[in-house]
């Protein structure tokens, strides 16, 4: 089953056969990404929370940035599963643009939701991770769990050592980031684990049109 596959490769007794075939299953699950999305242009992907339902104020503000999105020529990406996902997709299709999702399949939470022009399903989080930062321009972190906290740090930590190119990163939803914002700047910047420069790698907004203008204003168009 497709849930079982990241487990299984991170189980500890294995040989080499078991390496290999799961080798090729990460170089399958990664190329069926790549094909799918290898066209796409003007794509920002939106991360958050699977668990806010529609009419909840993080679930519509991700709908709005969606739709804002659409509306201003970007094709939406998200993890294609419920909450945030589902609420930046349906944005999207709302305002006339393409709507993209990255599922992976969980014990709980995940499943495809109905918004989504184009789906690829994925069997390990690291294949699914990379896709949905691949091809897209900018990044729209919502209030999300620990699955948006892995996504943002990784964002972050790869642009900050530009192992990715440089790319607008917005985080949406004030108050619910201004506490991470203060640990950064409280804990990590007066520590020395990172400069006070790093702070400018994102925009912390409530606001869609500034969301989408800082995007607009700081994306570096493919050539």
């Amino acid at each position: 089953m497709k849930q079982e596959s990241q487990k299984i490769f991170f189980e500890a007794k294995r040989d080499l056969s078991d390496e290999i075939r799961d080798s090729f299953k990460i170089m399958a699950d990664l190329w069926e990404g790549i094909a799918a999305f290898q066209e796409i242009n003007n794509c920002v992907t939106v991360y958050g929370s699977a668990r806010f339902q529609e009419g909840h104020k993080y679930y519509e503000l991700a709908r709005a940035m969606g739709k804002k999105l659409a509306e201003n020529g970007f094709t939406v990406m998200t993890g294609g599963g419920p909450g945030v996902m589902e609420a930046a997709n349906r944005g999207a299709k709302e305002g006339g643009g393409t709507s993209l999702g990255c599922n992976i399949v969980l014990p709980f939470e995940q499943k495809p939701n109905p918004y989504v022009d184009k789906m690829v399903e994925f069997d390990f989080f690291f294949t699914r991770k990379t896709i949905l930062r691949k091809n897209s321009l900018a990044y729209v972190l919502m209030p999300g769990g620990l699955g948006t906290m892995d996504e943002i740090f990784e964002v972050l930590t790869l642009v900050q050592t530009k192992k990715l190119p440089h790319r607008p990163i917005v985080c949406l939803g004030k108050n619910y980031w201004e506490k991470l914002s203060n640990f950064i700047r409280d804990t990590m910047i007066q520590e020395g684990t990172i400069s006070e420069e790093d702070l400018s790698l994102m925009l912390l907004t409530d606001n869609t049109d500034e969301a989408v203008e800082y995007i607009k204003s700081h994306i570096i168009k493919k050539t």
